[in-house]
């Protein structure tokens, strides 16, 4: 089983994800502290579940939905791998591993994900 949270702002407009089941586990609005460039003060997150069988799917689906302005990015992860996924790139490698997760969070702060935000579950 796989799981992860999307921020449903962080979909670009007509954006639709199809064909991966997912599971939504927890629905809540959050008020962010200090949000990007772009982004508004107040997020819709999605916690989600799939099957481990889905998620280069999933990961591929996502790239495709995700907004390219904005600094936004989603992410979920396996027993064995975190993915981290921005518009039109993904970034794969097993969890815990230092290397993927500073490649992932330097691409991140290329696309204006502000450094707070960058703290996705090791």
């Amino acid at each position: 089983m796989l799981r992860g949270v999307l921020i449903a702002e962080s979909l670009r407009v007509g954006a639709r994800l199809a064909g991966v089941p997912l599971q939504i586990t927890k629905l809540s609005r959050v008020e962010v502290s200090d949000p990007g460039d772009g982004q508004p003060r107040h997020w819709t997150l999605l916690e989600f579940s799939a099957e481990e069988s889905d998620a280069l799917r999933l990961a591929d689906q996502l790239s495709s939905c995700l907004a390219s302005s904005g600094g936004w990015y989603t992410d979920f992860h396996t027993v064995d791998e975190t993915f981290v996924v921005f518009a039109n790139k993904v970034f794969r490698y097993p969890r815990g591993q230092a290397e993927g997760r500073s490649e992932a969070q330097q691409y991140g702060r290329s696309v204006g994900v502000p450094e707070p935000q960058l703290d996705w579950q090791v």
